[in-house]
């Protein structure tokens, strides 16, 4: 019997394990499925571009998965008993339920609840692709002179709301901020935003807290109005709640608990990466939900469950961070160098040069994903040793 390994999630995360592990086990060996919802890998960073009107290259998983091993199921996962070690998914025929003998699970986050008043009914969000796609119709039917507000100063609010500027500089655009702009960049990449706002013409509403979202805008904590056709809630993310349905260990937060290799902390045969893991790097901080994240994070798990099969030395977590990458618009942007454990460090790229360190890095992760054997070096796939084999079989 061949090893079973599922992967829940085709996100950057998800995708990238699922590529790793075919590359580093032999497929005699093993059995590796991949479930996604959706049948195509979606470039979530882009997600401001796809609601702005912008085209995104189609990457069917099918296509990016071909020749690798890996078995694309395109189903919706409603639950996980980790304890008898299946999964339930709904897909076109149905219900229906897979077995695993180790679980990645990556099912990655969409925005949070934050419980103010009036966003889940009036507010907007780019968490996803279909909420993206919701928007860019919105967007699209704003006459000349609509308003706009983007509520969340973090970097999905700036890139969404900057990018909304460029595309549709006819429009009365603003952000709602609880702190300062761009307060946790240096000096120099708080300087270079501030100039691409006004630049822009985008309003912002510094520590601002809004209490209510309402169809014709926002009412923030201190009673002020900020008029808008259409708000676009981007402050936050939570992760999906199937993990904490289950008899994982997971966090308040609802992310399951993992160690240093990116295992489950109370069921060794699953692994959590990505936004879905409370899971910390080479500094000991725990690792936030990002891109910049979601990758070291598979690559790490997928080198782990590999070498625990194939009986060769686990290799040690070295996730730390470099940069920043912020997008102004297609014209703009602001490379943030950062120290591994996070912390803004005095330089930063700023302007056209940003804009391609951004671009590559954002066309880098992508090919990853749709090149999925091809980021290690060739050789041989490691085969499970027999006794290994007889304990999956007993």
């Amino acid at each position: 019997m061949k090893h079973r390994i599922v992967i829940l999630g085709a996100g950057y995360a998800g995708a990238n394990a699922a590529g790793r592990l075919a590359k580093r086990l032999h497929p005699a060996d093993t059995e590796i499925t991949l479930v996604n919802a959706d049948p195509e890998f979606i470039e979530r960073v882009r997600m401001h571009q796809l609601a702005t009107g912008q085209h995104l290259k189609p990457r069917p998983l099918t296509d990016v998965f071909a020749g690798t091993g890996v078995r694309v199921r395109v189903a919706r996962v409603t639950a996980v008993d980790a304890e008898r070690r299946t999964v339930d998914i709904v897909d076109a025929a149905g219900p229906g339920e897979i077995a695993y003998d180790t679980l990645v699970y990556a099912l990655g986050s969409t925005a949070a609840d934050p419980g103010v008043p009036g966003v889940a009914e009036h507010a907007h969000h780019i968490a996803g692709k279909q909420s993206a796609l919701r928007l860019r119709d919105r967007l699209a039917g704003l006459a000349a002179g609509g308003t706009v507000l983007v509520v969340g100063g973090g970097l999905t609010g700036i890139e969404a709301v900057t990018e909304i500027a460029e595309v549709r500089p006819d429009l009365q655009v603003s952000l709602a901020a609880r702190g300062g702009l761009g307060d946790w960049l240096s000096g120099k990449a708080q300087s270079h935003l501030r100039k691409a706002f006004e630049r822009l013409g985008i309003k912002v509403h510094e520590h601002t807290d809004i209490a209510t979202v309402e169809p014709t805008g926002a009412v923030t904590t201190d009673g002020r109005a900020i008029p808008a056709q259409v708000t676009v809630w981007t402050a936050g993310f939570a992760v999906h709640p199937i993990a904490a349905a289950t008899t994982l260990r997971v966090s308040a937060t609802g992310q399951i608990v993992v160690d240093e290799t990116m295992r489950s902390v109370s069921h060794s045969d699953v692994y959590a990466v990505g936004d879905a893991a409370l899971a910390r790097g080479a500094s000991g901080i725990p690792l936030r939900m990002s891109c910049a994240s979601g990758v070291p994070s598979a690559y790490l798990a997928a080198d782990v469950i590999a070498a625990r099969l194939t009986g060769r030395p686990t290799p040690p977590n070295k996730i730390g961070y470099t940069a920043q990458c912020i997008s102004l618009g297609r014209r703009d942007a602001v490379v943030q160098w950062v120290t591994p454990d996070d912390q803004p460090k005095p330089s930063a790229l700023t302007g056209r040069t940003a804009v391609r360190v951004k671009e590559m890095i954002c066309k880098a992760a992508a090919w990853s994903v749709s090149h999925p054997t091809s980021m290690l070096p060739t050789r041989r796939r490691h085969a499970i040793p027999a006794d290994e084999r007889l304990a999956i079989t007993a």
